[in-house]
């Protein structure tokens, strides 16, 4: 009887984002030829795609974190070492030209995803961006990766609709529209110094984290007076001269950030004893203190209400800081900072917005810098996402069933209570833990860390590893892949307090921030592959720089050790 060959089944990867370009790529090298790419949109890059890339925009990291190891990246020369939003869409569409040609089916949105008739395959509901026509395609494997940063999240109190309702007169939209707006902006706020401009002439930017930073550093460098409402900044990475590639690059900063199984003598040093925990405190708090310093921000200044570096994953790294950035900018008086505060209304005069606190700011236009939702919700319906396990949902165990006792996690930040703090089933953030058994169903994208390329990269080649069937260190029954996702979920909720509350379902399944080299650690070793690839002494090895050359035979690796099993 013949066996039946993986590689002959249909694929369905959705989604061309950075995520979605990978995954597709390593499928296709492993053999999947009978792949196809969905994406609603009308070019590759997710949220780097042509349509929402504007002038200026940049990448929230310094060095290569957004790329591939098949492909180098160029980057212009006003870069700056940072890669600038034009930069990145050129790099994903000349990897989607070179590796998926004739692949990827454009504006097809993905409507409905549900399991077939006979309880295997799975059935897309799809509909044509530009005829309007609908169908229904069969495939007998999906990865999702979708992200978590493409549907916005706008709150009711602020929407266009309350605004019209309260009689606002300016523009009001998402910063994800900011692209396809800005005309409109700056056309309906004059510049300073224009002639019979309104001194209080202001576009009002509701948010404190990367995009509310991207938009509004945009805007001030136009000459528009910019005013930005936050409680509490993202924090930021900078300094007076580039940091090493020792630092930066290799594992100090995720030694240095505990994670749920310490794996070396100095991990245990760093977080179970109380000197190590002194000495992992005063290097975070080094950090931040060089990042005020860098941008010359005065004691009282509120670009210093910032989350934690060490107890946030909401960090930025702004290098050697920029004067036509954001925090050179705000600290320069070129945009101004209301904060703590939140817009809570819109004002009745029709030229205003209300804070939290009584007061009004004139606002002849709001951007609403608030974050966004996932798109999983929308294409699942309620059936089939408790079948399959993509839900969140609050913790299923007791707090005292998994605890860290680590020195380093003393004395947390006030949070909301444990309950509040949901958190997904989706074992190594890659696989449904209730699906685990049937290797139908991946979803790549959903983890969260500083280093997307290669984290994704990695997680390409472990769920290629998964659809076909190879050995690997995987939990023997859906119950044990359960018991690891509530350990793990219980650790974010330690590790990182709060994070989960406004964490969307694709991001609430795997939190690897700057632990992103163990991440990678655990899906090499999942795949019998070596790990801690980047070598050194017993005293080195924290310092050697991580390279994408690492991962980059991951295709031929396999293969030899799928032929060695097969020739025992």
């Amino acid at each position: 009887m013949a066996i039946p060959n993986p590689r002959l089944d249909s694929v369905c990867v959705i989604g061309t984002g950075i995520a979605g370009l990978i995954t597709a790529h390593t499928l296709l090298r492993d053999g999947f030829t009978n792949l196809v790419v969905l994406t609603r949109d009308k070019s590759v890059g997710g949220v780097w795609r042509a349509d929402r890339v504007y002038p200026g925009l940049q990448a929230n990291s310094v060095g290569g974190e957004l790329i591939f190891s098949s492909l180098e990246m160029s980057l212009s020369d006003t870069a700056d070492g940072r890669p600038t939003g034009s930069d990145l869409n050129a790099y994903m569409e000349k990897f989607a030209a070179r590796c998926l040609d004739g692949k990827i089916r454009f504006e097809t949105e993905v409507v409905k995803i549900q399991r077939g008739t006979s309880g295997s395959g799975w059935l897309v509901d799809v509909k044509d961006g530009r005829s309007g026509g609908s169908e229904t395609l069969k495939f007998s494997r999906i990865v999702l990766c979708t992200g978590g940063c493409n549907t916005p999240t706008v709150p009711e109190n602020l929407s266009p609709a309350a605004a019209k309702k309260a009689g606002f007169t300016g523009s009001v939209f998402h910063s994800v529209e900011f692209r396809s707006r800005i005309d409109e902006v700056l056309s309906t706020v004059k510049s300073v110094g224009t002639e019979g401009r309104d001194a209080a002439d202001s576009v009002v930017i509701v948010g404190g984290g990367k995009s509310a930073q991207d938009v509004a550093a945009y805007l001030a460098n136009e000459g528009r007076k910019v005013t930005v409402v936050y409680d509490t900044l993202d924090c930021f990475l900078a300094s007076t001269k580039p940091m090493p590639d020792f630092v930066r690059k290799s594992r100090v900063l995720s030694i240095m950030s505990p994670h749920s199984n310490l794996r070396t003598c100095l991990e245990h040093f760093l977080h179970t004893t109380w000197l190590g925990a002194k000495i992992v405190h005063v290097f975070w708090n080094f950090l931040a203190g060089s990042a005020f310093t860098a941008i010359g921000a005065a004691e009282d200044s509120p670009l210093r209400r910032i989350h934690s570096p060490f107890w946030s994953i909401r960090i930025s790294d702004e290098g050697v800081p920029s004067p036509n950035r954001f925090h050179m900018l705000a600290g320069s008086g070129k945009i101004d900072l209301v904060s703590p505060a939140r817009v809570v209304s819109y004002g009745h005069d029709g030229k205003s917005v209300v804070l939290n606190d009584g007061r009004m700011l004139r606002a002849d236009a709001v951007v609403l810098a608030t974050g966004y939702s996932s798109s999983w919700a929308s294409i699942f319906d309620d059936e089939t996402s408790t079948t399959l396990g993509l839900n969140r949902h609050p913790p299923t165990a007791s707090a005292e069933k998994y605890h860290w006792n680590y020195t380093s996690l003393a004395n947390p930040p006030p949070a909301h209570p444990q309950a509040m703090q949901w958190a997904g089933s989706i074992y190594r953030g890659l696989v449904p833990a209730k699906n685990i058994a049937r290797r139908d169903f991946a979803i790549n994208g959903a983890t969260f860390s500083t280093n997307h390329g290669m984290v994704y990269e990695v997680a390409s080649h472990w769920i290629s590893s998964y659809f076909l069937g190879d050995r690997m260190r995987l939990p023997a029954t859906a119950e044990d892949a359960l018991e690891t996702t509530e350990r793990q979920a219980a650790w974010m909720r330690q590790r990182y307090p709060d994070m989960l509350v406004w964490m969307n379902e694709s991001y609430t399944s795997k939190l690897d921030f700057c632990n992103w080299p163990q991440a990678i650690d655990e899906l090499l070793e999942d795949m019998e592959l070596p790990s801690m690839r980047s070598g050194g002494s017993w005293i080195t090895w924290p310092f050697k720089t991580i390279s994408l050359k690492e991962i980059s035979k991951l295709t031929e690796e396999r293969e030899a050790k799928r032929a060695l099993i097969l020739s025992l």
